[in-house]
Formats: C-alpha cells, sequence, structure tokens
C-alpha cells in the first residue's frame, strides 16, 4: 500500500506580509518625496514614488510568500 506523507507546509503570516507590503511602500514613497524635494517638487516625488512602490510592494511579498 503507498503510505501518504504530509508535505512539511509553512503558514502564510499574514501580519509579516501587510508589514513587508507597508514598509516597501513607505521606503519608495519616502526615497520619492526626498528625490522630488531635491528636484524642487515633493508632491511629485511622493506620486511617482507610490506608483513606483505599489508593484515594487506587491513583487516583495509575492517573492517572499510564493511558496507558501
Amino acid at each position: 500500500m503507498l503510505s501518504v506523507v504530509g508535505a512539511e507546509r509553512t503558514s502564510l503570516d499574514p501580519i509579516g506580509a501587510g508589514a513587508l507590503l507597508a514598509g516597501v511602500l513607505f521606503a519608495c514613497v519616502g526615497l520619492g518625496a526626498v528625490g522630488g524635494a531635491a528636484a524642487g517638487s515633493t508632491g511629485i516625488g511622493v506620486a511617482i514614488g507610490a506608483v513606483i512602490g505599489i508593484p515594487a510592494a506587491i513583487l516583495a511579498v509575492y517573492v517572499r510568500y510564493r511558496d507558501v
């Protein structure tokens, strides 16, 4: 007979995933704000940082938790 062996699974940590998502997003927005301030428009820098940060944050969570 075949024996059923349970695969070892790691559990998804939703708090860790949310923290990673927020951390990457805030880092990108912060860098955008600094770059925008250096260029003369903080608001545009924040907007560009958010546009770059949203997909970067999603990608970071995907890469971290893709094997779960």
